[in-house]
């Protein structure tokens, strides 16, 4: 009965893909992240038909907006030189919409429309009101002055500020756009309607930032995993973890492991990653930080400063054995080989500080083996609820302290892994991935229900 059920459900699934690709060819990673999606939730709407009537799933999947336009701007030696953005709306049922801007040279509407969808339910989880949406550009800042950079943010910003606001839709950052580039967007955003208000967040302190926001997401993973081994009767403490990225997710990652009693042992960047048997301390990670925030620099210069590391050249971690795999890079850094790599090694936990960085079939293949697998969508949803909690401190015209917006994180990344243990399959093993996307969909289906046909 129950492999008949797992049947027509994929078959239900690969019906449902089938229209979407059609209606959204050569955007593989939006493909990806729906399928993912719908192969855990399709059950659950066949058992609750109001939301099949209603056609929720096809309107989940069809953004609200799309705006795309032309970014012009000059660079240092005065020449004219010419982008592509973005800003997809995808859904504001429950709450203004809320997601990141990318810059990088990577970035299509497809990525985009992945990350917005995925954002719908990440907020949801949070339980905060906000809406999911995404946008960026193809813009690369690396190697870009300053000036160029600001030149860049200013001519953007002129056209997206007609399109976002504090009840609207709020912008943050991701790859590519730190707290310079932030900074820059909402300073044109000021000078071009005249008023100071919280919409972007991931600003600096002095004008409206919120504490903890930089640490968020990695800190926020970290207290997912262990939440995932507490349940299970275990610790963090002691364990060999394996860490992707370089950026501010990679760097407070470790930082919370090691202050939890973990051992990082991997860092990386697109060039390569380094391994410390010895682990990554808080001197070392001082280092880190140094190096990618202020000096730009490549993390193989890590091995040049502690010889007892290594750096290999054009590889990801995942061949270094490890009890905890965080994947803090981009999407899709984790394959089905890899994944196999990390199982025999000995891996037990998976916890994605990344945005989809596990292919479909390596998530399949850690399910099966019964590791601890926490999906991106709740595992980093620390970095939009401490967003989340900067517009509150914004329309509140207040800041908290570093340890209440801590201890707010906290609860919330608590609250996350009990909605999704509360929504798993309910079989012994917590399925994560269910559970984060049915916990996440019913609160935005819901809301969609009560508004009628809109």
């Amino acid at each position: 009965m129950v492999a008949e059920m797992w049947v027509e459900n994929c078959q239900e699934t690969e019906c449902f893909m089938n229209g979407l690709v059609k209606r959204n060819p050569g955007q593989p990673e939006f493909h990806q992240a729906v399928k993912e999606f719908v192969l855990t939730v399709m059950p659950y709407v066949k058992q609750n038909p109001q939301y099949q009537q209603a056609q929720i799933l096809e309107r989940l999947t069809e953004p609200d907006r799309i705006i795309i336009y032309r970014v012009t701007w000059q660079d240092d030696d005065g020449n004219i030189r010419v982008n592509r953005a973005w800003r997809v709306q995808f859904n504001n049922s429950i709450g203004p919409y809320k997601g990141g801007l990318r810059f990088h040279p990577t970035v299509t509407l497809s990525v985009l429309k992945f990350l917005g969808f995925e954002q719908i339910f990440k907020n949801s989880l949070t339980g905060l009101p906000m809406g999911g949406g995404k946008g960026g550009s193809n813009f690369n800042p690396k190697g870009k002055s300053d000036s160029e950079v600001m030149r860049f943010c200013q001519s953007m910003m002129t056209e997206l500020s007609h399109h976002i606001g504090q009840h609207t839709d709020v912008p943050a950052g991701d790859i590519g756009v730190g707290a310079r580039e932030i900074s820059y967007l909402f300073g044109q955003y000021k000078r071009i309607q005249n008023e100071f208000t919280g919409v972007l967040t991931g600003k600096g302190l002095p004008f409206g930032g919120s504490l903890v926001r930089t640490e968020a997401t990695g800190y926020g993973c970290v207290y997912f995993c262990e939440n995932m081994l507490n349940l299970v009767g275990d610790s963090i403490r002691g364990k060999t973890v394996a860490v992707s990225g370089a950026g501010n997710v990679a760097i407070y990652a470790v930082e919370k492991a090691t202050e939890l009693g973990a051992q990082a042992v991997t860092m990386s960047d697109s060039s390569g990653f380094i391994h410390d048997p010895d682990g990554i301390d808080a001197e070392k990670l001082a280092f880190v930080k140094d190096l990618k925030e202020v000096r730009r620099g490549r993390i193989s210069e890590y091995v040049e400063k502690f010889p007892g590391a290594t750096f290999h050249a054009g590889q990801r971690p995942w061949s270094v054995p490890c009890e905890v795999a965080i994947p803090c890079a981009t999407q899709n850094e984790i394959s089905l080989d890899d994944a196999k790599t990390l199982l025999a090694n000995g891996v037990k936990v998976v916890c994605e500080g990344a945005n989809m960085p596990t292919e479909l079939d390596g998530v399949n293949a850690f399910l099966e083996a019964g590791v601890l697998f926490g999906p991106a969508k709740a595992a980093n949803a620390g970095g939009v609820a401490v967003s989340g909690l900067e517009q509150s401190q914004n329309a509140l015209r207040l800041t908290w302290t570093r340890n209440e917006v801590d201890e707010k994180l906290r609860e919330i990344m608590e609250e996350i892994h009990a909605k999704c243990v509360r929504h798993s399959d309910g079989n012994g093993q917590v399925n994560y991935v269910r559970g984060a996307n049915i916990a996440g969909f019913i609160k935005v289906a819901d809301a969609m229900l009560a508004y009628g046909a809109v």
